[in-house]
């Protein structure tokens, strides 16, 4: 094989089999130190240091964004720009339910395989850190506002999750806060002279369960009671409502956006309050897999016996900001199975299961993939041609 021949799967397999070891490590260790969106210090210390040692040129703040970070490898001759998207943030109060730590270790481990298997490489291989993916923070939102996913060919990633798919639909997703304004009294003496923002937040939230049932199968409502009040005997002054809003498409879940508006606008009249609805992150966009790229990527993995397939287009989906990736660049987003069939995401069960054997077993699998599919579109100008002809072709109006 010449320096800049495809290396063959096998040979990405052995060069990540290689890297195991300091892959399951880093996972570990990130797992063992959950941290929320834009706080995941100890996560980009980790990550970082490993690529700097390999190698790669670490910028590692991007417009204020600490946690952020963008690591190059700049090949031999001028080439494709191929980006292995690393996230790391956990939940609050589960942890590293949603498998995080195996998509930074598993996108690292990938990048250095291609690296090692094509020292003299075209073009750019790089690890781009996007924080804060959970909560509706929307770290590669902000870090597409920043520039940083300009000249970028294609963004490759894999999720952990109860089954394995090659491409998977993500609903669009606003991420909404509803603060309820009313005047404080005491409960008992004259609660006549109050009025509760807290039964504005009750009638709002009982006005959304009416409306649940008026709303398309594919749409969602979901939020949580985020401020009540602060004693029994006080009628409480002011109550907040976070809230997603979630339909098979951006202009769906925008639509719907207006009707939940419009449900606090009448709870707040009803009891006397003051409403205002607001934004707490941008809003995520429905997810555009690159069929083309995830072909290739199941291709890859079927030979490894990872046995997988493309998902149910009506299979029920979360949200997630590299959908608004998607309507910039080819990317792809498999999920692999890293956890019994039925293992809840975002659950205990889940991150368990994120810090076990299987799970870095499967991680290798899938960075070997990602590996393969990163390797072609350096080489091989036919298959980004057509990764580029079908994203011109999603983005035609119909």
């Amino acid at each position: 094989m010449t320096r800049t021949e495809l290396p063959t799967l096998h040979a990405l397999a052995v060069e990540l089999g290689a890297l195991r070891t300091r892959m399951e490590a880093v996972s570990l260790d990130v797992h063992a130190r959950p941290e929320l969106k834009f706080a995941e210090h100890h996560a980009h210390q980790v990550l970082t240091r490993w690529l700097a040692e390999a190698g790669f040129a670490v910028t590692d703040q991007v417009r204020g964004m600490d946690t952020a970070f963008v690591a190059v490898h700049e090949g031999m001759r001028p080439g494709p720009y191929v980006a292995l998207l690393a996230e790391y943030d956990a939940l609050p109060g589960v942890g590293h339910g949603c498998g995080h730590n195996l998509i930074a270790a598993g996108a690292v481990a990938a990048a250095l395989a291609v690296v090692r298997a094509l020292p003299a490489h075209p073009g750019t291989v790089a690890v781009i850190g996007t924080p804060g993916e959970e909560m509706g923070g929307a770290g590669k939102v902000r870090l597409a506002e920043a520039g940083v996913f300009e000249g970028v060919d294609a963004a490759l990633m894999f999720h952990p999750s109860d089954r394995s798919v090659t491409t998977q639909r993500a609903l669009a997703a606003a991420h909404l806060r509803i603060d309820f304004t009313g005047v404080s009294a005491h409960a008992a003496k004259s609660p006549w002279d109050g009025r509760s923002a807290l039964a504005a937040a009750q009638l709002f939230l009982n006005a959304l369960d009416s409306l649940r049932q008026f709303v398309p199968p594919t749409a969602r409502l979901h939020g949580i009671v985020a401020d009540g009040g602060q004693a029994p005997n006080v009628v409480p002054a002011h109550a907040a409502v976070e809230l997603y809003v979630r339909d098979r498409t951006t202009a769906a879940a925008e639509a719907l956006v207006e009707r939940v508006r419009a449900a606090a606008e009448g709870a707040a009249l009803a009891t006397g309050t003051a409403v205002a609805v607001s934004e707490t992150g941008p809003m995520y966009a429905e997810r555009r897999d690159s069929a083309v790229l995830a072909e290739r990527f199941g291709r890859a993995v079927r030979e490894l016996g990872l046995d997988i397939a493309p998902g149910e287009p009506d299979e029920p989906a979360g949200s997630s900001d590299i959908g608004n990736l998607s309507q910039l660049l080819p990317v792809i987003h498999p999920y692999i199975r890293i956890a019994p069939p039925g293992t809840p995401a975002h659950s205990e069960a889940m991150r368990e299961a994120a810090a076990g054997p299987f799970a870095h077993d499967r991680t290798e699998i899938a960075a070997t993939g990602l590996a393969r599919v990163a390797a072609e579109l350096l080489l091989d100008g036919g298959l980004l041609a057509a990764a580029r002809a079908e994203f011109a072709a999603g983005r035609a109006p119909a």
